[in-house]
């Protein structure tokens, strides 16, 4: 009797030392596949749940939004972002899917700028322009975490002087917190040694029905923007700032996103679609959505609030089914809708819009929240 007492308490200890089985995201993620290393830094991911059972699952790889559970108007819960099921596929595959953007989201006319007299030339990664930082952007850097819990995450990078062309040490955090009003509330800080240009976004592609084999055609867009900034043909703003009063980029009611996007007008031409900036109504009053964007089909709304003055939407146009995301989703031509709040396009190089100039001394700060619920 005491040897079987002996060897149960032997069993339980073994079991006891064992590791804890490892649980899949409520998105059907596996945390393991999201930790390895790159410069020496290890990679994770991080899960954020509110009361009402919503998850949004995190990798500091990029700083990005990998999946958002949230209910669609039968109650069922629905992944609305595109992604990947491995940190290996994000490294694999260049993409901005739902990836922090910086040092300076959108594009910088032939990746020039000018700071306090010295002109510095960046990556030119886009028809001959910089976009998204270059091609080295923070959207492929691993950042620290520096608070991570259930409800909120806080990471941090630090760029260096030089880094992809931009000048000074910028230190910046990006925090993620998941609210019970079912909102992802993301806010950015950054501060710096030298003078230099800051612009951060979030970068995720949004499929409100949860379903990649569905086009955004049929979401209705609402943008508080009586005014945008055109671009040529190679994406470039050209400086100015037109009204949207009688043309096909007029949101200010709600329009389904595939009902003028082929239309023989030039600007969706030059973009291929939707790929610009609108210059918001808000003027940023974080109290007031800049955007809404709906799926009547799952009942699925997103509300956007921004602290900054433009906001960039692109439908996906460049989305061309040679992806395969999470679950074996193909990410077809316009599956995904990207809500990008931001500073204008090429701010650097045009003084006379909302400055993007981040000096010693100074903080820059940029907020944006992601708000669902179902459409009333």
């Amino acid at each position: 009797m005491k040897n079987i007492l002996v060897a149960g308490v032997a069993l339980l200890l073994a079991a006891c030392t064992q590791p804890a089985q490892e649980e899949q995201t409520l998105s059907g993620l596996w945390t393991s596949n999201f930790q390895a290393e790159k410069d020496g830094k290890k990679t994770d991911l991080f899960v954020l749940k509110n009361a009402n059972g919503m998850e949004v699952c995190i990798t500091n790889f990029g700083g990005r939004i990998v999946s958002v559970m949230v209910p669609d108007k039968e109650g069922a819960m629905r992944d609305v972002v595109h992604g990947f099921d491995s940190v290996q596929d994000y490294m694999k595959y260049p993409t901005d899917f739902g990836a922090t953007i910086g040092r300076y989201a959108n594009r910088i006319n032939q990746g020039r700028i000018t700071v306090e007299g010295v002109e510095y030339q960046l990556p030119q990664n886009n028809y001959g322009h910089c976009l998204h930082g270059g091609p080295n952007g923070f959207q492929y850097a691993v950042f620290d975490v520096e608070e991570a819990d259930e409800r909120s995450l806080t990471l941090s990078y630090t760029s260096k002087d030089g880094e992809e062309g931009f000048p000074g040490n910028l230190t910046c955090r990006v925090n993620f917190t998941l609210t019970d009003d079912n909102a992802i509330d993301i806010s950015y800080d950054a501060e710096t040694d030298r003078t230099t240009v800051v612009n951060m976004t979030n970068h995720s592609y949004f499929n409100l029905d949860g379903d990649a084999s569905k086009t955004n055609a049929h979401y209705l867009l609402t943008l508080d923007a009586d005014r945008y900034t055109p671009v040529d043909s190679t994406f470039m703003t050209t400086g100015e700032i037109l009204p949207v009063e009688g043309t096909d980029m007029d949101f200010r009611t709600p329009v389904a996103v595939g009902e003028r996007i082929d239309n023989d007008f030039i600007q969706l031409q030059y973009g291929k679609g939707y790929d610009h900036n609108w210059v918001l109504n808000t003027q940023g009053d974080i109290n007031r959505p800049c955007a809404t964007l709906a799926s009547l089909e799952s009942g699925i709304m997103l509300e956007v609030y921004t602290s900054e003055p433009g906001i960039q939407v692109y439908a996906g146009n460049f989305l061309d089914g040679t992806l395969t995301g999470k679950k074996g989703a193909v990410y077809g031509h316009r599956t995904a809708i990207c809500l990008e709040t931001q500073k204008y396009p090429d701010t650097p190089n045009k003084p006379e819009w909302p400055s993007a100039l981040l000096k010693p001394g100074e903080k820059y700060t940029s907020r944006c929240i992601y708000k669902f619920s179902i459409v009333k």
